[in-house]
Order: structure tokens, then C-alpha cells, then sequence
């Protein structure tokens, strides 16, 4: 019974956490459109956050990207036409997961070529290093005559 109202507990605290920035008044009466927008919210960065969606977003300007978004699908638009007029409006930048074309093809080319790049590295590394299994040098006749001299605890040259 305990670990079972723990799990509720969290449950609830993760479920209001994400839904604590959009304010009752804000929210569509249309579920449908308000999904929408909830998802759309999500695909969005807070300007000022820079690291959360405007959904999660407590800041000013994310209610008010949220308000828009919200005005825009109620006049008929699609998400498309939702996305490409904030894009048009606050540039790329407002996308937390940037449209691949070819000026963001670097950005999305360079994590795997840096993956890639590095495994080849790693492999050429390991592939150099000598493999443990070498013989041990031998003594020549010189060392071998001074270890045992050493080791005897004959010393004849003081």
C-alpha cells in the first residue's frame, strides 16, 4: 500500500511538473485543437529559457508564444503554417529541433562524423599498440654476469 502511494505521488508530481506552465486560461475549449497546440508547444524553445519548450516554460514570452500559437490554430492554420510563421517571425532559433536543409546540414552531419571519426581513431589506435605478448628481452653475457653478482652479493668491482 505504501509503495503504491509513492508511486502515485510521483506520478502526480511529474504529471503537474510538466503541465504547470500552461495556465488554465490559456487552454483551448476545442481538446482537439488544444492537443495541438501542446504538442506544437513542445517542438518550440523558450527565447529566454533557451533550453526548455515553451511548454515547460514559466517565463512571460513563452505564455506569450503559447497565446499566439494558440491564436493561430484557432484562425484556421496548420501546424506547418504555425511553425513557418514563428520561424519567419523569431528565425530558426525557435525550433528546438532544427528542420534539416542545407544550411543545417552541418549541424546535423557533425555528431555521427564525430562518432565515426572517432571509432576509426580509437581502432587505428589500438590496432598500433603492441599486443602484450612479446618476449621478454634476454640479458646479454655482460648483464647476466653482473645480476649474478648482484644477486650473489659477491661484489669484485668496488
Amino acid at each position: 500500500m505504501r509503495g503504491f502511494a509513492m508511486t502515485a505521488l510521483v506520478c502526480a508530481a511529474v504529471a503537474s511538473g510538466s503541465a504547470l506552465a500552461v495556465q488554465p486560461n490559456e487552454m483551448l475549449k476545442d481538446q482537439r485543437l488544444e492537443e495541438r497546440a501542446r504538442e506544437l508547444s513542445r517542438e518550440l524553445r523558450c527565447m529566454v529559457c533557451q533550453n526548455q519548450s515553451i511548454d515547460e516554460s514559466e517565463a512571460p514570452l513563452a505564455r506569450d508564444l503559447r497565446v499566439l500559437v494558440r491564436e493561430r490554430l484557432t484562425k484556421g492554420d496548420t501546424d506547418q503554417q504555425v511553425l513557418d510563421y514563428l520561424v519567419a517571425r523569431y528565425g530558426e532559433f525557435v525550433l528546438l529541433k532544427p528542420r534539416l536543409e542545407t544550411r543545417t546540414l552541418l549541424l546535423w552531419a557533425l555528431p555521427p562524423a564525430t562518432l565515426i571519426v572517432g571509432a576509426v581513431g580509437l581502432f587505428l589506435t589500438m590496432r598500433r599498440r603492441p599486443s602484450g605478448k612479446a618476449e621478454p628481452a634476454t640479458l646479454s653475457a655482460e648483464e647476466q654476469r653482473r645480476l649474478s653478482t648482484l644477486v650473489d652479493g659477491t661484489s669484485s668491482e668496488h
